[in-house]
């Protein structure tokens, strides 16, 4: 991603629906945004212009003066702004007519579209955030769950860097304290070997713990993907329809009337999970059934988890056996449904341990579907009391820090001299600037960046 100081970008910084939104917002950044303002919205009156007002007034086209739309100006000038330049938005009314007419005006007065994620990464690289914080505002965008934007809050407030700086700072001063001894060796005592390993030891440990937050971040942000598949009129798309509470499957007694595999997302202890009905699988000779036969195997081999779903009033058939071979292999929770019609048998395979009992039809069973989901995944209460979860660039520079800080270790023990100490120590210093940018590459910016939606 290019960026050239001193231009002045704009983006519609809202989604834009049609008939379906009351304010659409037009956000410019950079040194002529205010006489871009200026060109464009007529104020009645004697309107304060100073920074972080809010002016009423009129967006009109600077040449042939014809109004554009009723509006609000809102002035954030630099330093005081998110970009730490000078900032306006114009609020206009919602629809697309208003706001692209906006932005192509500030177009023709000098401004440029922005490029994804432009406005973020100048407020990086302005010093107004640092890169969790950048991240967590995509994260916050993208947000599935009321727990994924909390733990997306808490890193814009900084509660991730802070830790990373905290010990980035700690390696820099062992690092200061080694290299001390190598240039001014006969000027100062010798290395306390003993405290230095605990230092750095503390400081793995707690490299250590904030990676362990991974999987459950990756949980909280990108959620599972969880498969009902079973043979035909086990109550699979009644499962799913209890489950949402809704009727996005149909439902009859006729076996093979789901053909496709349908999706719905739901949020279970604060994880979304995407809950994919698929057709039942069995031999058919019907062309569109055995099309969403294979589509239902494609699903399972793809799932996070599968729901392997069996009728109570048939029990375990040499049918449901040939699926659970299928699937045996992936992440398999037994739902034994129709229990309201027949008491369940303990004819199952010994090695699956978790079997639900469900009467999807009375919805019954499906808190227990969820605790036993919750559970498999080794989740719980404990996945919406996070404060802090690395996503997976994070993640692995902290893997690359634990390794230097043990290389670290390991040189020590084999009392190899103080220069070999400080490679690794280097090594560990930049991984973890790599997280927050103190030490970054142009590649990496572009890539994290690239994501980001144009108006942020």
């Amino acid at each position: 991603m290019s960026l050239i100081q001193g231009e002045t970008i704009v983006a519609i910084a809202t989604a834009i629906v049609p008939q379906q939104g009351s304010v659409g917002i037009v956000r410019l950044s950079g040194a002529k945004s205010l006489e871009i303002a200026k060109a464009l919205f007529s104020a009645p009156g004697k309107q304060d212009w100073s920074s972080h007002r809010i002016i009423y007034g009129y967006i009109r086209h600077p040449l042939t003066k014809e109004t554009v739309d009723e509006a609000l100006l809102l002035l954030m000038l630099a330093p005081r702004s998110f970009t730490r330049e000078d900032v306006v938005e114009f609020h206009c009314h919602g629809g697309i007519m208003a706001v692209q007419s906006v932005l192509q005006l500030s177009i023709a007065q000098g401004a440029r579209l922005a490029q994804p994620g432009e406005f973020s990464l100048r407020a990086f690289l302005n010093g107004r955030i640092d890169l969790t914080q950048a991240e967590s505002i995509a994260e916050l965008v993208a947000a599935q769950s009321v727990e994924a934007s909390q733990l997306a809050l808490a890193g814009i407030q900084g509660k991730l860097s802070s830790p990373i700086n905290e010990l980035r700072a700690a390696c820099l001063d062992i690092l200061a304290e080694v290299e001390a001894r190598i240039d001014f060796e006969d000027d100062l005592p010798p290395l306390n070997e003993a405290e230095t390993k605990q230092q750095i030891q503390a400081v793995l440990t707690q490299v250590e713990n904030i990676l362990a937050t991974a999987e459950q971040g990756e949980l909280l942000r990108s959620g599972l993907k969880v498969a009902i598949v079973g043979c035909p009129n086990v109550g699979k798309s009644s499962l799913l329809n209890a489950w949402s509470k809704s009727d996005r499957a149909i439902v009859t007694e006729l076996p093979g009337t789901t053909r496709d595999v349908i999706e719905s997302t739901l949020v279970v202890g604060g994880i979304p999970v995407q809950v994919l009905d698929t057709a039942g699988i069995r031999d058919t000779a019907d062309r569109v059934e055995k099309i969403g036969v294979e589509r239902s195997r494609t699903a399972a081999a793809k799932a996070d988890l599968i729901l392997l779903t069996i009728d109570a009033t048939t029990g375990w058939t040499s049918e449901d056996r040939a699926i659970y071979q299928q699937v045996k292999h992936r992440p398999l929770i037994l739902v034994i449904n129709k229990t309201d019609l027949a008491i369940p048998q303990d004819a199952y395979p010994s090695e699956i341990k978790q079997i639900v009992h469900t009467s999807a039809a009375n919805y019954k069973g499906i808190e227990d579907l969820e605790k036993a989901i919750l559970s498999l995944v080794n989740q719980g209460a404990t996945a919406a009391d996070a404060e802090i979860a690395v996503n997976q660039r994070q993640a692995a520079a902290l893997v690359r820090a634990k390794a230097s800080l043990e290389q670290v270790q390991e040189t020590v023990a084999n009392q190899l001299p103080l220069d070999f100490w400080t490679i690794d120590l280097r090594g560990a210093i930049q991984a973890l600037g790599e997280i927050t940018g103190e030490e970054v590459t142009e590649s990496v910016l572009e890539r994290i960046f690239s994501r980001f939606c144009i108006g942020k």
